[in-house]
C-alpha cells in the first residue's frame, strides 16, 4: 500500500530486519504489493503519490521504474533470508494499466520469480477503464492475474467531471464486462459517493450500472477533501462545498440498501462482495494483521511488528536501488500498545469484528455501553464478537475512539 508518511525512525540502508520480525514469516498471511506511480492526468481529489509523464519530464519512466523494482524485489529475497511464497499479490496505483499487459505481465513474472505464488494465489490489478481494452484483459488473464478492480466512481458525467475523471460514464461497465469474459475471476468497481452536486438520482444510476456489469465485488468510498489537492483549493475558494456528513451518511446508506438487495454484502465497512470468495483477501491480509512487503515510491511495508516505508519519488527510488541501497525512508517498530490500537481500528471495520478479548476490561465496558447506544450488535456481544451495527458503520470511527 502507498499513502503519506508518517515520521519515523532512520531505516538500515541494507533493509534488514531484526530476528524477531522475521520469526514466524510465512506462518501469517503473506502478501507483495506493487506500487505503479504513474497516471495520465491527476484527478482533482486524489493525493495518492502519483506523477504524470509531464511531472517527471526524463527524471523517471515505467522502464527505470521497472529496473528498480526487480532491484527491490532482488532486495527483499536478501532481507527476509527464504522468501514465504506469496499467497496475494496486488499491483495499485497510479494507474497500473498504463503499464499495458505487456508491463502487467512482467511485474507478476518479477513477483513470481522471487517469491513464488501459493496455490491459489489471488493476483490483483488496479486499472483505469480508459486505458483498458479486451485485449489487455485477455493478455493480463493469461499472465496469471485472477481479479481486477476499475475505477468507476460515478455514472454521471457531472460528477466525473468534479472530480477530474477522463473517462465516459459507461466506459467502466463496458470494461468489467470485457474483464469477465476474459476469463478474470474477480471483477471490482470503486464507487465515490458525496461529490458536490451528485443527487440522490445520480448514485442510483451508478449502483444501477454497477449492477447491470455482473461484478461480485464493489468498493464505495464517501468523498474525501484532501490537503494539497485541486479540489480542496476548489472548496477554499468557495466554488464548491465541503461534503456534509448527513449526506455521506444517506449515500452511504443508499449504497447499501441496494448492493444488499442484488445479493452483494459488506464484509468491510467500505466493501460488498457476492461471497466470501469474492472478498479481497489482499486487503483483508491488511485488516488481519498479516505481513507483505510493499514495493515501489511511496509503498508501505510491514513484517513481523516492524513497518517501513519507501522514499516517495520514483527518480530517487531507482536511484537508491541502483547504488544498492534499500528505498526505505524510515521505519517504526510497533508496540504491543500500538498493535492493540490497531488491532481495533482495522478488525472493527470487518462484518465477523472484533474479539471482546482483544480489549482492555474498561474497553470492555465501554462496548456494552456502545451495544446500549446502538452501535454494536448486542446478539454478537454476548457471543464474544465486537460487530457494528448498519448505526455503528455510519459512526466507526467514533466507536473505535471509545474501545481505544
Amino acid at each position: 500500500m502507498a499513502a503519506a508518511a508518517p515520521e519515523g525512525d532512520p531505516a538500515p540502508t541494507d533493509g534488514s530486519l531484526p530476528p524477531a520480525a522475521l520469526r514466524g514469516l510465512g506462518d501469517r498471511p503473506f502478501g507483495v504489493y506493487v506500487h505503479v506511480p504513474f497516471c495520465a492526468t491527476r484527478c482533482g481529489y486524489c493525493d495518492f503519490n502519483t506523477y504524470t509523464a509531464g511531472e517527471l519530464d526524463s527524471s523517471a519512466s515505467p522502464q527505470s521504474w521497472l529496473a528498480g523494482l526487480r532491484q527491490e524485489l532482488d532486495l527483499a529475497a536478501q532481507v527476509l533470508g527464504t522468501p514465504p511464497a506469496a499467497d496475494t499479490v496486488f499491483v495499485g496505483g497510479g494507474t497500473p494499466s498504463l503499464l499495458g499487459a505487456d508491463g502487467l505481465s512482467q511485474v507478476l513474472d518479477a513477483v513470481r520469480g522471487v517469491f513464488g505464488l501459493a496455490e491459489g494465489a489471488e493476483v490483483t490489478t488496479e486499472s483505469n477503464p480508459e486505458s483498458t481494452s479486451p485485449e489487455f484483459f485477455a493478455g493480463i488473464a493469461e499472465a496469471g492475474y485472477t481479479r481486477v478492480s476499475l475505477g468507476m466512481q460515478s455514472a454521471a458525467r457531472h460528477v466525473l467531471a468534479i472530480l477530474d475523471r477522463t473517462h465516459t460514464p459507461g466506459r467502466a461497465v463496458a470494461a468489467a464486462r470485457e474483464a469477465r469474459a476474459a476469463g478474470i475471476g474477480h471483477v471490482n468497481l470503486d464507487l465515490i459517493y458525496g461529490t458536490p452536486g451528485e443527487r440522490p438520482s445520480d448514485l442510483a444510476a451508478s449502483l444501477d450500472a454497477v449492477l447491470e456489469a455482473g461484478v461480485d465485488h464493489v468498493s464505495a468510498y464517501s468523498l474525501i477533501v484532501e490537503d494539497g489537492t485541486a479540489l480542496a483549493r476548489r472548496v477554499r475558494r468557495g466554488e464548491l462545498p465541503m461534503p456534509d456528513d448527513d449526506v455521506l451518511a444517506d449515500r452511504y446508506e443508499q449504497v447499501d440498501a441496494a448492493l444488499v438487495a442484488a445479493g452483494l454484502h459488506w464484509y468491510e465497512v467500505s466493501n460488498w462482495a457476492s461471497d466470501d470468495a469474492a472478498r479481497c483477501r489482499h486487503n483483508l491480509g491488511y485488516w488481519l494483521g498479516g505481513d507483505w512487503w510493499g514495493a515501489g515510491p511511496g509503498a508501505h511495508s510491514h513484517i513481523g511488528g516492524i513497518r517501513w516505508w519507501n522514499v516517495k519519488h520514483p527518480a530517487r527510488y531507482t536511484e537508491l536501488l541502483a547504488n544498492g541501497t534499500s528505498p526505505a525512508a524510515a521505519r517504526e517498530s510497533l508496540t504491543e500498545a500500538d498493535q492493540r490500537l490497531e488491532r481495533v481500528l482495522l478488525e472493527l471495520r470487518l462484518s465477523e469484528g472484533l474479539p471482546v478479548e482483544a480489549l482492555t476490561p474498561a474497553a470492555q465496558a465501554e462496548a456494552h455501553s456502545a451495544a446500549g447506544d446502538g452501535l454494536l450488535d448486542p446478539t454478537a456481544l454476548t457471543s464474544g464478537r465486537c460487530v457494528l451495527t448498519p448505526r455503528g458503520r455510519l459512526l466507526a470511527d467514533a466507536v473505535v475512539r471509545r474501545l481505544t
